[in-house]
């Protein structure tokens, strides 16, 4: 179990969208100090949260975030991107400017901010996932996130002897920016944060976010054709 009352976090991609209502929620609980790193730190708007540019793919980047921020206990991976390619005809390298942003840039936080953490006495990683890292939609987002998904679970036992547990969050459309143009049920942003934070707070490996989210853990037991109705038939 982390207690995020007194901690001091980074909460990347925090200027906007979910990562702001992370950063909100934990002042809420009482966090000491929370980074809110944006490739644009002037587009950090908390009153309290410590501005920090930061270009996730950018291992100099990254090191000097890490090297500013030496003080960490929690850090939260939620900066990343879906631009809609497909994988059988979009263009290679925008699938894998996708994994740079969604797979490798919590990879390289991770390794940064490892022993930042584990200096501190251990402490907690969040890293912010979806419902597509078990379902498919046939997007290299989504591909990127069931890879996610993979590092995570490895991560989890990597970390866990160092003092650091690792929580994994899943949910489906969030009312955000990102889907903005996006006709579907969504989750409220603040709502989210406030379930992924109860989840590090409970030592939680996963949290499910909504009840799409619930229901696609459940089915990945059920097999491939329980999961696509294209497969059913």
């Amino acid at each position: 179990m982390t207690a995020l009352a007194n901690s001091v976090a980074l909460v990347t991609g925090g200027s906007r969208g979910l990562g702001k209502a992370l950063v909100e929620e934990l002042y809420a609980r009482g966090a000491a100090k929370v980074y809110a790193t944006a490739r644009d730190p002037r587009t950090v708007t908390h009153p309290d949260a410590v501005p920090l540019a930061l270009e996730v793919t950018d291992p100099a980047s990254v090191a000097a975030a890490a090297e500013r921020a030496q003080d960490v206990t929690v850090l939260v991976n939620n900066a990343g991107v879906a631009t809609g390619t497909r994988l059988l005809d979009a263009p290679l390298d925008a699938i894998r400017q996708e994994f740079e942003i969604n797979y490798y840039g919590p990879l390289l936080l991770t390794r940064a901010f490892a022993p930042v953490i584990e200096r501190n006495g251990g402490g907690h990683i969040l890293n912010v996932h979806s419902v597509l890292s078990w379902v498919s939609d046939g997007s290299g987002y989504s591909s990127t996130k069931a890879a996610m998904w993979s590092q995570t679970n490895g991560l989890r036992l990597e970390l866990r002897p160092r003092g650091i547990e690792v929580t994994g969050l899943h949910m489906g459309y969030v009312d955000t920016d990102m889907t903005a143009r996006i006709e579907a049920p969504k989750a409220n942003a603040h709502d989210i944060a406030v379930a992924a934070l109860d989840g590090v707070e409970a030592g939680a490996y996963e949290v499910l976010g909504d009840d799409l989210t619930r229901w696609a853990k459940g089915a990945l037991a059920e097999g491939v054709a329980a999961m696509y109705q294209q497969l059913a038939a």
